[in-house]
């Protein structure tokens, strides 16, 4: 583990979670969540953002899927708050534009500390296997607030799968990019001189 490292756990009525990360990684993952869609996307998520990540997540998946894929959003963005301190040094900005197949994805971040989230686009599917594709835009919602950033995802496609795959790919390789280090850069990238 690096010094960009970080675990969280979190424990509700509704779900219970553990979250191991590692920032400078080299996309190695074990995830368990019980729904198997969202266990490949967050596992494409560590793989392209190069970050180490292990997701252990029992929930209430009697009832829908809606609690353990916020509540994962929920801790994985906590995890990358703690990880990343007081951002001394980051690029802090990133913008990607990821294809897949007929989709695509674009991405504008910035590790402000000052929470913001703007989806646009629709899901072609209501469903890919038991994950709701909803819910993928309220994952990127509970990571962003929780992590202190600033996240803009514009999706476009025709299949479900392949728009949401997408997202988290950008995502992943902006973040990727946003958490890099600039030795050149004194502090954080702020005039207020901190984030």
């Amino acid at each position: 583990m690096s010094e960009r490292s970080a675990s969280v756990a979190r424990a509700t009525a509704e779900t219970e979670i553990e979250v191991a990360l590692d920032v400078d990684g080299t996309g190695e993952s074990d995830i368990e969540t019980g729904i198997g869609f969202f266990d490949h996307m967050l596992e494409s998520f560590a793989k392209h953002g190069l970050f180490d990540l292990t997701v252990s997540c029992a929930g209430d998946l009697d009832i829908d899927d809606h609690h353990t894929v916020e509540d994962v959003g929920i801790v994985l963005g906590r995890a990358f708050a703690d990880a990343l301190g007081d951002k001394s040094g980051l690029e802090r900005f990133a913008d990607r534009r990821v294809p897949l197949d007929e989709a695509v994805a674009s991405v504008v971040l910035d590790l402000s500390g000052r929470p913001l989230y703007e989806f646009s686009g629709e899901f072609s599917q209501e469903y890919v296997g038991e994950f709701t594709s909803v819910m993928a835009r309220h994952f990127f919602r509970s990571f962003a607030v929780n992590a202190g950033a600033t996240l803009h995802v514009d999706v476009e496609g025709e299949n479900a799968h392949h728009e949401i795959e997408a997202a988290f790919k950008a995502v992943a390789r902006a973040l990727d990019d946003a958490t890099r280090v600039d030795d050149r850069r004194q502090g954080v990238a702020s005039t207020k001189g901190q984030l």
